[in-house]
């Protein structure tokens, strides 16, 4: 599995439909309010919070927005209560999904993520059901021209990272443990000549399907719909990263 198809496959399924600018910030605040409830409105003691203002900064998402979304979420401002949510469930051709969303109303976001499963071929799964064959790691695109993969992994593996695989154009996915991802990150940053262009934490797939054509068309309808729910923040799946997307 090329690690830059592996990384491009997670962020086609965190953003293929995220055509509007607005439906963009409206995912990032949330993201941001929900990191500032549970850790407090200082990037740099906050490390979720941290993450969730450079993706916003990286959207160009205002610095203004930004901060109204961090002190809703400490409560200098007022604003809705969000809760995480994760659902699990299946589609066409083998494929099990992970959703990660954030809500102000589960009894509302709950009904319309099953009626997106249940509309496209798939069915929404209890707790449990596809979680077991997926594992949590950090994922990190990392830009490191001329750079040899021998030079790049003793970095890594110095800051405690896993693994590394070649992309295209001296790009290279970066693997971590969940509580490694930080460390590994600042080193890469700190690193002169390298650029971070992201990082975060990924629900990569243990096994993979490879459906066929006409499932494949299934599958991301499914996938892309999920993703173009305002309340859904990541969707996962054991997709091959490997095979390309329908047109």
């Amino acid at each position: 599995m090329a690690g830059h198809s592996k990384w491009a496959n997670i962020k086609r399924r965190k953003g293929a439909q995220d055509a509007k600018k607005g439906k963009i910030f409206s995912k990032a605040s949330k993201a941001i309010t929900i990191a500032a409830r549970n850790g407090g409105g200082d990037p740099a003691a906050n490390l979720t919070l941290k993450y969730a203002v450079d993706k916003a900064r990286a959207a160009n998402m205002p610095n203004s927005n930004i901060e109204q979304a961090i002190k809703k979420g400490t409560g200098e401002l007022e604003g809705l209560t969000y809760e995480e949510l994760m659902y699990e469930g299946f589609g066409p051709g083998g494929l099990a999904v992970m959703v990660e969303a954030v809500s102000d109303k589960r009894t509302r976001t709950t009904p319309e993520i099953k009626k997106l499963f249940d509309s496209r071929g798939g069915n929404l799964g209890g707790q449990g059901s596809v979680a077991f064959g997926f594992d949590q790691r950090g994922l990190i695109d990392l830009e490191a021209p001329g750079a040899e993969e021998e030079e790049v992994l003793d970095v890594i593996l110095e800051a405690g990272g896993e693994d590394l695989e070649a992309g295209e154009d001296g790009h290279w996915t970066v693997t971590t443990g969940p509580k490694e991802l930080h460390a590994v990150r600042t080193t890469l940053e700190s690193h002169e000549g390298w650029t971070v262009h992201a990082g975060e934490l990924a629900w990569l797939p243990q096994n993979t399907v490879s459906p066929s054509t006409k499932e494949l068309e299934q599958a991301y309808k499914l996938i892309d719909a999920l993703d173009e729910h305002e309340d859904v923040q990541n969707v996962f799946t054991n997709l091959d990263p490997e095979i390309a997307p329908p047109e």
